[in-house]
């Protein structure tokens, strides 16, 4: 079958997805202009199921500094299951997959359109994270006998964390669309925000038939840099209109493959200590309800303001995939997997949220303090200055970054 587009989309010489060549699309196309839908014809070798998988594409408004037109995409599953991807920040939108009840409901924050991502970015929602997650303690780092220096965007100037004013998720990203999902690439020019390297990082999203969100990582670099990607998505799986403050706390929380956590600091930035979870608040080898724990006599949580810790993962090799989070509604019978082979992950109660300067979500109403909660796979904070964390998150020009993260959901009828 041929090619067929809307004609529009490929006059426009400013639009940065093209098909692959050699890829077949049967176009079904809506009446609004400039949007399209596409019924992918999956290739029999790939992996998961993705019959019958629909890539739609729509404008998303434009940027204030630039005026550049952003694009979002949602792919959708046969099951009436989708993930909303936009090509600002890479990021996740919405993720809508059906409750116990069979009603489709979005289970992320986010906002409507592009602008609140750009003027107010506060909390990272379903950004990609990068170059470098996390927090580097005084906003330096050396390698190879070289200084580097970041800017200081946090606890008053004392460290830089989430790439700071050219954070990845704060980038407009190339978009691609593959057989089975998007791919998003961008390429960091040598020492923007400080970090060395041109770097060209990839984000490739597949979404399939059992709702499996998997996210793949890769970046190259000419020069030796700090490369420590993840997600930034906030979850409520009773849906993303429950904005309160606490809203968050009943969900049922499983970490099942983390026996140790790294102890933070007085500004939550890590001492290099290992602390076993057995007799703390953090243990939740077992399933617990958030709100069993999160008021518990513990100074670690007293420095978070709640849940803002690095869980270490066990059994961790680089290279297979291990579940980290098991995560429950019982109000909507929502259930969040989230597997890795990253060797840790931030696990994050949304403790400050709520801000004057955060505009209003999706459902009209802004997100409020433990309104949600994040899972953020990642190498641990400030590794290149830590002692005893040996992945320091180093790449050089002769390898390749290759992480995933795997959100899967399911529900009590399955």
């Amino acid at each position: 079958m041929p090619i067929d587009f809307n004609p529009h989309f490929f006059n426009n010489p400013d639009n940065n997805v093209r098909p692959k060549t050699g890829i077949q699309f049967m176009g079904v196309f809506k009446q609004k202009p400039d949007t399209f839908v596409k019924t992918i014809n999956i290739d029999k070798n790939t992996t998961g199921d993705y019959s019958g998988i629909t890539i739609s594409e729509k404008p998303f408004g434009n940027l204030q500094k630039s005026g550049e037109e952003i694009r979002l995409y949602t792919i959708k599953n046969k099951n009436g299951a989708s993930v909303d991807l936009s090509d600002f920040g890479a990021t996740i939108v919405s993720i809508k997959v059906p409750d116990k009840k069979g009603k489709i409901i979005d289970v992320t924050q986010g906002y409507d359109n592009v602008t609140p991502y750009e003027t107010a970015p506060v909390g990272h929602a379903g950004g990609t994270i990068g170059p470098c997650a996390n927090k580097i303690d005084n906003g330096e780092f050396v390698i190879d006998n070289q200084k580097y220096t970041l800017e200081k965007n946090k606890d008053n100037g004392k460290t830089h964390c989430h790439g700071a004013g050219n954070g990845f998720d704060i980038k407009k990203w190339n978009a691609e669309i593959l057989k089975d999902g998007i791919e998003f690439t961008y390429v960091k020019p040598d020492m923007e925000g400080g970090y060395p390297g041109n770097v060209e990082a990839k984000v490739t999203y597949k979404f399939d038939n059992n709702n499996n969100l998997r996210i793949i990582y890769s970046a190259k670099t000419d020069k030796p840099t700090l490369i420590n990607m993840t997600n930034h998505t906030y979850f409520n799986l009773d849906g993303a209109e429950n904005t309160g403050e606490n809203s968050v706390l009943n969900h049922i929380v499983q970490l099942p493959n983390s026996s140790s956590f790294t102890e933070n600091n007085e500004i939550a930035v890590p001492t290099g200590k290992i602390i076993n979870v057995e007799g703390t608040p953090f243990d939740f080898r077992k399933p617990h309800k958030i709100s069993e724990m999160i008021n518990k006599d513990s100074e670690q949580l007293k420095i978070g303001s709640g849940y803002d810790q690095n869980y270490c993962i066990d059994g961790y090799d680089g290279k297979k995939i291990i579940d980290v989070a098991n995560i429950k509604s019982e109000k909507t019978g929502v259930t969040l997997k989230v597997s890795t082979n990253l060797s840790g992950f931030q696990f994050y109660t949304a403790n400050h949220l709520g801000k004057s300067a955060q505009p209003a979500g999706k459902s009209g109403s802004r997100y409020e303090k433990r309104s949600a909660l994040c899972v953020e796979p990642q190498f641990y904070p400030n590794a290149i200055n830590t002692e005893g964390f040996e992945e320091k998150g180093i790449l050089t020009p002769d390898t390749t970054y290759s992480r995933e993260i795997v959100y899967s959901f399911s529900n009590d009828n399955r």
